[in-house]
């Protein structure tokens, strides 16, 4: 009994592992967002035709907002538009359900728990694990959009000044940058190739990724070809913003990190402490156990963890 929190904790760090694994077996590293390559350059490459490659990228960007209507996966849809997963939703929900059969089998093996709350928390296992992990690559795409952003803005106004049309401009930052951002320009600039609005593509990236700063592009361009002016000029203080932005977040974030760090710690020490009390002495609350506020003061505790971390998330959560 006293070794059942590790074995719990052991089982979701090694379906997280299992999961990425399968990840990078199934799609291969380039998907990967710790790979630092252009995929879709990398398609092309290989011989694809553009059109496919086009209709290939906008499946998976476009797969997962379009099945927001299944039960459950509505939870995780957002996320993992954000994040360019390429398992399809039928396939993550498959995955939940291959994750939670694994959870039970482990937990069958390694706890003595009774049958029905096994099954229950390996549902919870199965769910919370992919829900982890793809909020985790979502956060980490995202971050990287952001940072590059502002330098695929300024190649744009270079490019803009030595004569170039905005078009071309976009096909240069899909060209010259890295993935997330290259592969997302790239679509751009094949949907402009054949005859879509660029301002309402972009429009339509900014709404998908959710991004703020990718708005404001949206519309300085959008204004520009209803009421003309200096393209370039705009975007160069554009940048200027974005960047500026970007900073500010990073100095919210830095300003922010003791005290979430400080709500994480503090909630999580007095499950760490039950662990390893439970570890090094198995009967230390076998006195106080037959108590009957015993149950009731253990949900009363986990009840004030879970208002801590909200709480400290409110305070943290600082609007710029």
């Amino acid at each position: 009994m006293s070794a059942e929190p590790i074995i719990y904790a052991l089982i979701f760090v090694g379906v997280l592992v299992l999961v990425e694994g399968l990840y990078l077996v199934v799609f291969g590293k380039s998907i990967s967002l710790n790979s630092r390559v252009n995929r879709r350059l990398e398609m092309l490459e290989k011989g694809t035709r553009r059109e496919e490659v086009l209709e290939k990228l906008r499946k998976e960007m476009e797969q997962h907002m379009n099945s927001k209507s299944i039960p459950l996966y509505s939870l995780l849809s957002e996320k993992a538009q954000r994040a360019a997963i390429a398992f399809s939703p039928q396939q993550l929900i498959m995955l939940m359900g291959g994750v939670a059969v694994v959870a039970f089998l482990g937990l069958t093996i390694g706890t003595e728990t009774e049958a029905p709350v096994r099954a229950l928390i390996s549902v919870g296992i199965g769910i919370g694990a992919i829900y982890f992990w793809v909020s985790s690559k979502a956060n980490k795409r995202m971050g990287m959009i952001e940072e590059q952003l502002p330098d695929a803005v300024e190649l744009m106004v270079r490019s803009l000044r030595v004569g170039h049309p905005f078009s071309s401009a976009i096909s240069i930052v899909a060209k010259e940058v890295q993935d997330p951002l290259a592969s997302e320009f790239g679509v751009i600039a094949d949907e402009a190739a054949y005859g879509r609005d660029v301002g309402e593509a972009l429009k339509d990236m900014a709404e998908r990724l959710d991004m703020q700063d990718l708005r404001f592009l949206a519309v300085a361009v959008t204004i520009q070809q209803q009421s003309g002016g200096n393209l370039a000029e705009i975007l160069a203080g554009l940048a200027k913003v974005i960047r500026a932005r970007f900073r500010l977040f990073r100095r919210v974030k830095a300003i922010t990190a003791e005290a979430k760090w400080s709500g994480k710690f503090l909630s999580a020490f007095p499950i760490v402490a039950l662990i390893v009390i439970n570890v090094s002495d198995p009967h230390y609350y076998d006195e106080v156990m037959d108590n009957p506020l015993f149950i009731p003061a253990c949900f009363l505790v986990g009840i004030f963890l879970c208002a801590n971390l909200f709480v400290m998330r409110v305070l943290t959560d600082i609007k710029v």
